[in-house]
């Protein structure tokens, strides 16, 4: 079996057909509504990942001032430099993974969804699970005020928003002390820029895509900044008990 036929099988259909399930379910059979379940289903499951992710962020910021001192003490000697951050990392119990494997996990369920939402629905020749109904029709309309079929300037507007809003909310790099080098001013800079950036490109990719990929992006921000705040109140928490 090829990648794409796993790929296919094992995330696209049920993804799709979890979709549909909740969207028979529903009264109304509103499918921006199911759009959103379907999105907190997902970010419920993938808690465990994102509070993982997080605990490396805390940890790696703790231990900044360290790895800069290693860095300056070892700069002509980068095997020495190299030993010295692998002894930091163990002792602290840092897995230089930890960051990247939440995104590498959660990238085909994005991918799978996207393809799910910009032409699964659309598509009559979609394959259903045999306990899962085929709707006679899959009505596009949100509260019936938005044909999610179609493009619409609002809602790419409040995805947009909202990705910038959850940008505040994540983790960032603090300054390590007031007299910075160039090198770290640049990151900070780039950081603070990027917050706007990416908001931006957001919005002028999803206006003009089908306001279902809009709703998905939305839905998605704002269960993101739920999740963000209620890790950071826990890391906070476990913090002032491992302190006691």
């Amino acid at each position: 079996m090829s990648i794409s036929s796993l790929f296919h099988t094992f995330l696209y259909e049920p993804l799709f057909n979890a979709l549909i399930l909740i969207y028979n379910f529903l009264p109304g059979h509103d499918l921006g509504i199911a759009v959103i379940i379907l999105t907190l289903v997902i970010k419920i499951l993938t808690f465990p990942l994102n509070q993982r992710a997080l605990k490396y962020q805390k940890i790696m910021s703790k231990i900044q001032p360290q790895l800069k001192e290693i860095q300056k003490k070892y700069k002509d000697d980068p095997q020495e430099q190299a030993r010295q951050t692998k002894e930091l990392f163990q002792k602290e119990k840092v897995n230089p993974f930890s960051s990247i494997s939440p995104i590498l996990i959660q990238l085909p369920i994005l991918i799978a969804l996207y393809q799910v939402f910009w032409k699964g629905l659309w598509d009559i020749n979609s394959h259903f699970y045999s306990f899962v109904v085929r709707p006679e029709s899959l009505s596009p309309i949100f509260l019936g005020l938005v044909d999610l079929s179609k493009p619409n300037s609002l809602m790419a507007i409040l995805a947009a928003l909202a990705q910038f809003i959850q940008s505040l909310t994540m983790p960032s790099q603090k300054p390590s002390s007031a007299n910075q080098d160039s090198q770290e001013k640049m990151m900070l800079m780039m950081q603070k820029q990027m917050n706007f950036i990416f908001p931006a490109m957001t919005f002028f990719i999803l206006v003009k895509l089908p306001s279902v990929l809009a709703l998905y992006w939305l839905a998605t921000s704002v269960f993101a900044i739920i999740q963000q705040i209620i890790l950071n109140k826990n890391y906070v928490s476990s913090r002032a008990v491992n302190n006691n």
